[in-house]
């Protein structure tokens, strides 16, 4: 188990402000493609019981759906992020992955929405420019249709029809024989 995991799991990784958001978030690693999927599977256990500890921590529960995330545990990280927006909304960085999941599964319409939210609550230059820079990408994927489609309209007249075809088609081949 890698040493700041086990540091983390045993509560000696010094997390300053628990009780209130801090501006940068304790990570593990800054590139997520070298991370070995058992010393992610290590840190996303050690994350659990660290909210376990302290369930009114928003910055952990942002951790851990970070780390949900990076485990490709979508809606584990959905529940992760929006319990850390629901203990703290004012919290930058939830807010922010929160609407980085959406953009990433090109929910654009709600990534927009989402980014807007986390741009009001940049507190910081650099925060600043995270959203704006994540705002500008989702607006430009919208704009070259790369988003995915809206499924507003009922499919029950398609499907009726698909039914009758194929009914009329099965009477007309036992028929014609």
């Amino acid at each position: 188990m890698d040493t700041a995991v086990q540091r983390f799991d045993q509560g000696a990784l010094a997390l300053p402000g628990l009780s209130k958001p801090i501006r940068v978030l304790p990570v593990p690693w800054r590139d997520p493609h070298t991370v070995s999927p058992t010393e992610l599977a290590s840190y996303i256990d050690a994350l659990e019981r660290a909210c376990e500890r302290n369930p009114s921590s928003a910055d952990l529960r942002t951790c851990l759906g970070m780390a949900y995330a990076m485990d490709h545990e979508v809606y584990k990280s959905m529940d992760a992020l929006e319990a850390a927006i629901q203990l703290d909304a004012t919290h930058f960085f939830a807010q922010f992955k929160y609407s980085e999941l959406f953009y990433r599964l090109r929910a654009l319409p709600r990534a927009e929405e989402e980014t807007a939210k986390a741009l009001e609550l940049a507190g910081n230059g650099w925060e600043l420019s995270l959203a704006r820079k994540q705002l500008q990408d989702i607006r430009h994927r919208m704009l070259e249709g790369t988003q995915k489609p809206a499924w507003t309209k009922p499919l029950t007249k398609p499907v009726v029809l698909l039914f009758v075809m194929i009914v009329v088609l099965g009477a007309l081949a036992v028929f014609s024989k």
